[in-house]
């Protein structure tokens, strides 16, 4: 099940990407490393019905402000507010077209909260294994990654996460 859920925000990133900034992405998936990056910027959105956990979207500050520019249409630097509001959006529509990828779970997704200030990849608060995509834009490097408990066909989960936090 964790390579459908890879294979769902992947997706996600990808069309959300693409369809609302123009901007393709390239996810380059691969096994957290125990040196991995901190970011200055988070969006996490809880999920929970059939399927239980988080979803974050990392960033750092420079990539995060030229990403979120193109998103929101104006100049959005961390001290403004169309800054905290793009980030939590975006984090929102991704999440959301991921969900909708879910076939045949109900799962509700929570309204995004946005912090600032340095995150480390790891989901520890999750309290489950997180798989961690990092994406490659012409704006910069960022990650998605997300922790989830399949509820729905945890009798049929089998598969191994790709990245656990270390």
């Amino acid at each position: 099940m964790a390579a459908d859920f890879r294979t769902a925000f992947t997706k996600s990133v990808q069309n959300v990407f693409e369809t609302m900034l123009q901007l393709p992405v390239e996810v380059e998936p691969h096994i957290r490393r125990a040196d991995a990056a901190s970011f200055d910027v988070a969006a996490t959105i809880e999920m929970s019905g059939d399927c239980v956990g988080l979803v974050r979207l990392l960033m750092e500050r420079e990539p995060a402000q030229r990403i979120l520019s193109l998103f929101a249409g104006v100049e959005a630097t961390m001290d403004s507010p169309e800054f905290v509001d793009a980030l939590g959006e975006l984090a929102s529509m991704v999440s959301g077209g991921a969900k909708v990828m879910f076939h045949g779970r109900q799962v509700s997704i929570s309204v995004p909260s946005v912090h600032l200030g340095e995150h480390d990849t790891c989901m520890s608060e999750a309290g489950m294994p997180a798989i961690v995509l990092p994406c490659v834009t012409d704006c910069g490097r960022f990650v998605l990654e997300f922790a989830l408990d399949d509820r729905f066909g945890a009798s049929q989960n089998t598969a191994q996460p790709v990245a656990a936090c270390a």
